[in-house]
């Protein structure tokens, strides 16, 4: 796996030639040409001390080495044969990767004409966020490096995608406490343990006061933790145990509620999507025509005209395939 070097700038890239567009997103990396190869490298805001990879190579070896880190990486494509601890195994796209730390390790991809993967590296630093978060002293090592889990490789793939976009910090830290909960929770041995939160209804009533009233506000996974005097890992399992949903899915559905509110008292689409919390418009289309069925657009129309004439607006966002009444 890629080293992990300290001075390294947060986003470090190699473009290949045919994703330069991809590259071309990203005005403020560093790039070089590595004909065939292609890789982008940095260092994620939400959890310090997490360093992370993404790869998409059509020829490269791994020399043996080591990093002071736990590493975990899923492929999306093609395969490679890694060595790990003296263990030689194949990762493809049905395998998740898990190596300790200090243990050493080389990878080659053979006869695979391409090897495309996602992979995390979490130093000390991260580490001990993580063991914070979960209310443990230390989180578990691992006795196996290559697992085949659909669940846990399509989670760390959500994630990995998630701090990539770093665009909703709520949705990626309640994906990094499941995903890395799953993995310790199946897979890791020694360490502490999680704790369930306490079925406390004053304290969840506590947290969706907290909620609605900061809706529009920047509200973290740490901020509900806080307020409930309990882990993040066990804020998630208390939301879901009392309203069925996790924390982020409860807040989208409030700043919803309000985008609607604001959306009738003519308030512009702009003006809705920030006032209800949204970072902007896009991102409240988005969660509208996933929840709705229609664009905010049409729900802005049909309540600006009334009975009469809205249903004209709300039936399609696509008039070319509007349903004949």
């Amino acid at each position: 796996m890629a080293e992990i070097a300290a001075d390294l700038p947060s986003r470090f890239c190699l473009p290949v030639p045919r994703r330069a567009r991809h590259n071309a997103r990203k005005g403020s990396d560093m790039a070089r040409r590595d004909t065939g190869n292609y890789s982008m490298f940095w260092q994620s805001r939400l959890i310090r001390g997490l360093s992370l990879l993404h790869a998409d190579f059509s020829r490269h070896d791994y020399a043996p080495h080591t990093h002071d880190a736990f590493v975990i990486a899923v492929t999306e494509s093609g395969s490679a044969e890694i060595a790990n601890s003296g263990v030689t195994g194949k990762v493809d796209a049905s395998t998740i990767f898990v190596s300790n730390p200090e243990e050493r390790q080389s990878a080659r991809m053979g006869d695979s004409v391409r090897w495309r993967y996602r992979a995390f590296y979490l130093t000390q630093r991260a580490i001990d966020d993580l063991a914070r978060r979960f209310g443990v002293h230390d989180v578990p090592y691992f006795m196996e490096s290559m697992i085949s889990d659909a669940d846990l490789i399509a989670r760390f793939a959500r994630l990995h995608r998630a701090l990539a976009r770093d665009d909703d910090e709520l949705l990626a830290d309640e994906l990094a406490i499941e995903a890395f909960g799953k993995l310790f929770g199946r897979y890791g041995r020694g360490g502490g343990r999680a704790e369930r939160a306490p079925r406390d209804h004053a304290v969840m009533k506590r947290l969706l006061a907290l909620m609605r009233e900061r809706h529009a506000e920047h509200v973290s996974l740490d901020d509900l933790a806080r307020t409930a005097g309990l882990t993040s890992f066990q804020v998630i399992g208390l939301f879901k145990r009392a309203v069925g949903v996790t924390p982020h899915a409860y807040l989208l559905h409030i700043r919803m509620n309000a985008a609607c509110r604001h959306l009738k008292r003519g308030h512009s689409l702009a003006e809705s999507a920030l006032a209800a919390g949204f970072c902007d418009q896009a991102a409240m289309n988005k969660h509208f025509k996933r929840s709705y069925g229609i664009t905010p657009l049409q729900f802005a129309r049909a309540a600006r005209d009334g009975p009469t004439g809205g249903a004209r607006h709300a039936i399609s966002a696509n008039t070319a395939r509007r349903p004949q009444l």
